[in-house]
C-alpha cells in the first residue's frame, strides 16, 4: 500500500493562474489529490479549478489561515502539499518536496523562494520578509530561512499537531513557529518564485499584513517564550524604579533626609511590581512546557512518513503488542 499525497490550493479570486496550477501539480504527482479551497471568490475561480480537474471546497470564512485550519482537518494524507493558488511558485518542483519528505524522513520541508525575475516581489516584501524572517530566527531558532513561504509539505504528524489559530497571511509564520517550538525535523529545498500572471491580482497588504504579522510575533513570543517576554518587561520597569529611584537614595546618604516620600513610594512600588512580573513569566514557562508535552505527544501518536505504509502499520502492530 502507497502512502497517500494530497495537494491543497487556497484560492481568491484566481481564475487567470488556478488552472495552470493544477495542471502542473497533476502532472507532477499524478497519484495525488488536488483540492481547491474557494474562499468566496467573485470570479471564474469555481470553474476553472473544476474545469482543470480538482476537487473543489469551499471555506466561507474569509483569510488563508481560515482555509487552512478548515483543510488541516478535512484532508487526510500521509503528505499534505500546499501552494498558493496564483502561479507564483514553481509547482513542477512538488514531486521533488514530496520525496523528499519521506527520505527524510521530515516533518516539514518549505519551498524556500528563490527570486528568478526582479518583479517578483511586490515593493517592502523582500526586506519585510528578511525582517521578520530574522526575528523569529532569533527568538525560537536558526532553522529557516523564508519564514513567509507559502509552498510546503506537511507530513501527517504535523498536520495533527498543529493548532491553526491564525486567521489570515499569518499562518505562514504559526507553521514556522510551531515546527521550530517543538523542533519538528524540517528541511528546505530551494523552488523559484515568480510574477503573477496577467490578470492576477495580489490580495496582499503591505503594512496591514506585516503587522499582523509582527503582532503575531509578538503574541507567540509571550506563548512560547514567557520567561524571556516577562524578563524583558520586568527588566524595563526595573530600569524605570532605578532611575527615579537613585537619586532619592543619594539624598538620604547625603542628608538623612528622605525629602520626597511620593517619589521613592513610586520607585519602590515599580520594583515590587517588576518582580511580580518577572515571577509570573516564570510560572507560565512552566505551563508553557506543559503544553508543549501534550503537542509533542499528539505529534508522536502517528508514525514518521514513509514510503512503505505497509512496514509502518507492521512496526504500530508490533509496539502495541510490546506494550500489551
Amino acid at each position: 500500500m502507497q502512502p497517500t499525497v494530497a495537494c491543497v490550493v487556497p484560492c481568491y479570486n484566481e481564475e487567470a493562474a488556478i488552472a495552470k496550477v493544477v495542471r502542473d501539480l497533476r502532472a507532477s504527482l499524478p497519484e495525488a489529490l488536488i483540492y481547491v479551497y474557494d474562499n468566496n471568490s467573485t470570479d471564474n475561480t469555481v470553474a476553472e479549478a473544476q474545469k482543470a480537474g480538482a476537487i473543489v471546497r469551499h471555506e466561507p470564512r474569509k483569510g488563508k489561515g481560515n482555509v487552512i485550519r478548515r483543510a488541516f482537518a478535512d484532508v487526510e494524507a500521509d503528505a499534505l502539499l500546499i501552494i498558493d493558488g496564483d502561479d507564483t511558485y514553481d509547482a513542477s518542483r512538488a514531486r521533488e518536496m514530496v520525496d523528499l519528505l519521506f527520505e527524510g524522513p521530515y516533518d516539514q520541508v518549505v519551498g524556500a523562494r528563490r527570486e528568478v525575475v526582479e518583479t517578483a516581489y511586490r515593493a517592502g516584501h523582500a526586506v519585510g520578509n528578511k525582517m521578520l524572517t530574522g526575528a523569529v530566527r532569533s527568538l525560537f531558532g536558526n532553522d529557516v530561512s523564508d519564514m513567509l513561504s507559502g509552498y510546503r509539505v506537511f507530513s501527517r504528524r504535523y498536520i495533527k499537531s498543529f493548532p491553526a489559530l491564525s486567521h489570515e497571511f499569518e499562518t505562514e509564520t504559526e507553521m514556522t513557529v510551531h515546527a521550530l517550538s517543538l523542533r519538528l525535523p524540517t528541511a528546505e529545498m530551494e523552488v523559484d518564485f515568480k510574477d503573477r500572471p496577467a490578470g492576477s491580482v495580489s490580495k496582499l497588504r503591505t503594512y496591514r499584513d506585516g503587522w499582523r504579522i509582527l503582532k503575531l510575533i509578538l503574541g507567540l513570543t509571550r506563548r512560547q517564550r514567557p520567561s524571556l517576554f516577562h524578563s524583558v518587561i520586568a527588566g524595563l520597569l526595573a530600569l524605570v524604579s532605578l532611575v527615579l529611584g537613585i537619586p532619592v537614595v543619594a539624598d538620604f546618604i547625603r542628608t538623612g533626609d528622605v525629602p520626597r516620600f511620593p517619589t521613592a513610594i513610586l520607585a519602590a512600588s515599580i520594583m515590587i511590581i517588576a518582580m511580580l512580573v518577572l515571577m509570573v513569566g516564570y510560572i507560565l514557562e512552566s505551563f508553557m512546557h506543559m503544553r508543549q508535552e501534550q503537542a509533542r505527544l499528539a505529534h508522536l501518536r502517528y508514525p514518521a512518513p514513509s514510503r512503505s505504509a505497509d512496514s509502518v502499520q507492521e512496526l504500530m502492530r508490533d509496539a502495541a503488542g510490546r506494550d500489551a
